[in-house]
């Protein structure tokens, strides 16, 4: 605890709020359920975790941000720990920004963006649980939020449909320099 190991390959690591679909959206794009440990509570994940991906990348699951109900000691906790991983991680290739397709953008959303720009990261933002939206709806909700979030693009994803697993495992390839 309060130290990532080393893995030694391209780390692609996965941000968002708390229940945004963080740990789902891993199991989806591994093809496995239950890899991370989802559930309907906010704040399951409590600490980064890793999940080596056939020897050639790791995924890492990030405590989220926003609504969970612990104790605020415990949710700057988690704040330090990711702000620290993010901030001095030499592996680190891509950050996966997971954003509520149904929900406008929220500021702490912006602000991890903000701060990825500082800090130079590259990034792509998903929108999850598109599936809860129609077809209609949910073009003009992706320009909405890249709009909101100042982004050329929002990447449409759901764990359950698979929808986005292929485009954005195109954008995990590319950025951990596999093929």
């Amino acid at each position: 605890p309060g130290e990532v190991p080393e893995t030694g390959l391209p780390e692609i690591a996965f941000a968002g709020r708390s229940n945004v679909g963080k740990s789902s959206a891993i199991n989806a794009l591994l093809g496995v359920r239950g890899a991370a440990r989802v559930s309907g509570r906010p704040g399951r994940t409590q600490a980064i975790n890793l999940f080596r991906v056939d020897d050639r990348l790791c995924f890492v699951d990030l405590p989220g941000y926003g609504f969970a109900r612990v104790p605020e000691a415990v949710r700057l906790g988690w704040k330090a720990l990711v702000e620290g991983y993010l901030g001095g991680r030499e592996a680190l290739r891509l950050v996966v920004v997971l954003v509520d397709a149904r929900l406008p953008a929220q500021d702490l959303d912006r602000a991890l963006l903000s701060g990825l720009d500082a800090g130079g990261l590259p990034r792509v933002v998903v929108a999850t649980k598109a599936d809860k939206l129609s077809r209609s709806r949910l073009k003009p909700r992706l320009a909405e939020l890249a709009g909101q979030l100042g982004e050329a693009e929002v990447l449409p994803f759901s764990s359950r449909t698979r929808t986005g697993v292929d485009a954005l495992w195109a954008r995990i390839r590319a950025a951990a320099g596999i093929g």
